[in-house]
């Protein structure tokens, strides 16, 4: 249940606070008062779209937050989200001009997503618009939907399920959709480009073949560089090189060893790196003795060079990457060939699908057609009570040929609304007042099957006046006896049956239109209702009119 809205500029409300009570909860005021502004900003701090045209001129922001009793169901998904919380639930909307908003659920920040999520069932908003999505056909199942049982409601997602499967198979069909003659071609290719790579028979070890290659193209520069090193480390024909100049360190060190016994590490040291240079040595030699120009394998070399860098231009940029495009195409190429193969399967597997959701929606038709049943006696006894004594409202169902994520059916509301007319789409033949009826008969049954506490109803008496508006509101009185209902109403006879009356209405401050409210007293409904019956002239007469409403509402209620 709603139990504070605290409104704080936005569009022309300045600061505004309004604490609900349970039962019928009225708003009136003049038109443009801003009645309609404070459903608005409930809907945005429910989760609803919000823009900086909100915020109030001067502000750099808007605020809303709105304080709920909370429920069972509510402190589930709360525990969902990780938010604490005690018996009351705290949701506010902060609005900037030049940032995104910001939600919080019990001064937690949460997404828009999230905050959707738990003020889903917290109030049920009948607006205007929604008039409107009545009138859209497209509706009507959803709407019949709502008043499906749980058996139904399961083989209703089971069909979504299956209906997504299906669509999936068909996209995957149509991928690999292609004509005769195209699968020809892709199949020569593929078949070309995987002899193009398994012809030089590729191996990892081909990844030297570049480094082999410049050793015996440089042959002639390794050798003459190799040996000059040669000669620097013990060359015959020079006159020093590194082996004779250590031998001559060697030998000073050899005979300060006997004067100093330090210099015995040094010589030791030194005679070792003297053995190891001469092992080093004779590597290089019996390496540069072993190199042989080979004319022959150079190109060789050359040729299977030049073919991998081709392949590398084509299929990758190592040997590995050429293997592993080459594996793929082996892939692709044994699905091409086993395509037809795989169409047939996937054909197969539509059609059992589809006849699983026929079936399926063959049994789910029934059940909704046992709905709405129920739902056209009942919408019909809700529309008589409210002075639709002679209408007539169908439920009619067409079978629409192709299997859908709904099922088979499309479904239309008709409706009579006098002796002896043919039943007619809605569109074609309501009034403002009809429609105002028919969708509160339509939230009086579903009120009775759901888990929101509060319902809202703006301006649900469009069109409607005299013992009409009288029954109107008796109906919402009928329903507040279960549920928490704020109505936004310009007929006395609505609002004489309210358990709580606000009055909204404007002033005029340092050159600024601002919004306020006021919870009214009994004496102060009076002078309300006496304004609603008799305009800007409030006579005795208005006034007692008004009393009398009032008395008599508290008495039969």
């Amino acid at each position: 249940m709603l139990r504070k809205l605290h409104i704080k500029n936005f569009a022309i409300i300045d600061d505004l606070t309004i604490d609900f009570d349970g039962g019928f909860n009225v708003l009136t005021g003049e038109t443009g008062s801003g009645k309609s502004i404070i459903i608005e900003a409930l809907g945005v701090v429910l989760g609803g779209r919000s823009n900086k045209e909100m915020i109030k001129t001067g502000s750099d922001s808007a605020y809303v937050e709105a304080l709920f009793y909370v429920d069972s169901d509510i402190k589930s998904k709360l525990d969902d989200f990780g938010i604490e919380y005690d018996e009351l639930l705290i949701i506010s909307r902060e609005i900037y001009a030049n940032q995104p908003s910001v939600a919080r659920v019990n001064n937690k920040i949460v997404t828009n997503i999230v905050l959707n999520n738990i003020t889903s069932n917290l109030i049920d908003i009948f607006g205007q618009h929604e008039h409107q999505s009545l009138l859209d056909v497209k509706n009507h199942i959803y709407i019949l939907d709502s008043f499906l049982l749980d058996e139904s409601l399961i083989l209703l997602h089971e069909i979504n399920e299956l209906f997504d499967e299906y669509l999936s198979i068909k996209e995957r069909k149509k991928e690999i959709e292609i004509d005769s003659s195209q699968r020809e071609r892709e199949l020569d290719l593929i078949k070309y480009q995987i002899d193009e790579i398994d012809s030089p028979n590729l191996t990892i070890e081909d990844e030297n073949i570049e480094q082999e290659y410049k050793k015996l193209n440089n042959l002639e520069e390794i050798l003459r560089s190799g040996n000059k090193a040669l000669d620097y480390l013990k060359g015959d024909f020079l006159e020093q090189n590194a082996l004779d100049m250590i031998d001559k360190s060697l030998a000073q060190l050899k005979e300060l060893v006997k004067l100093d016994y330090v210099f015995e590490e040094y010589y030791e040291e030194l005679l070792n790196y003297r053995f190891e240079i001469n092992e080093i040595s004779s590597k290089i030699d019996n390496y540069l003795n072993s190199m042989y120009y080979d004319e022959e394998k150079l190109s060789f070399l050359r040729q299977r060079l030049d073919t991998i860098n081709s392949l590398k231009k084509k299929y990758g940029n190592s040997i590995d990457e050429i293997l592993a495009f080459r594996k793929n195409l082996e892939k692709k190429y044994e699905l091409l060939l086993n395509l037809e193969h795989e169409q047939n399967m996937l054909d197969e597997k539509l059609s059992i699908l589809e006849q699983i959701i026929r079936d399926k929606s063959n049994e789910l038709s029934k059940h909704r057609k046992n709905i709405a049943k129920e739902l056209e006696d009942n919408i019909k006894k809700q529309l008589m009570f409210l002075n639709m004594e002679n209408v007539n409202f169908v439920v009619d169902f067409r079978n629409k040929g192709s299997i859908s994520r709904n099922g088979i059916d499309d479904v239309e509301f008709l409706i009579s609304t006098n002796l002896g007319e043919k039943l007619k789409p809605l569109s074609k033949i309501i009034s403002g007042g009809e429609m105002s009826r028919i969708m509160l008969a339509l939230k009086a049954i579903f009120a009775d099957r759901d888990n929101i506490s509060s319902l809202i109803f703006d301006e649900i008496d469009t069109g409607i006046s005299g013992r009409t508006a009288q029954l109107v509101g008796e109906k919402i009185k009928e329903i507040s006896k279960t549920h928490q209902v704020i109505a936004i109403s310009h007929l006395p006879q609505i609002v004489a049956l309210a358990d709580s009356h606000f009055s909204i209405y404007k002033s005029s401050e340092d050159n600024t239109t601002i919004t306020r409210v006021s919870k009214l007293s009994f004496e102060e409904r009076i002078r309300e209702l006496a304004r609603m019956l008799g305009g800007a002239t409030i006579t005795d007469t208005t006034l007692r009119h008004a009393q009398e409403m009032l008395e008599m509402t508290n008495k039969e209620h």
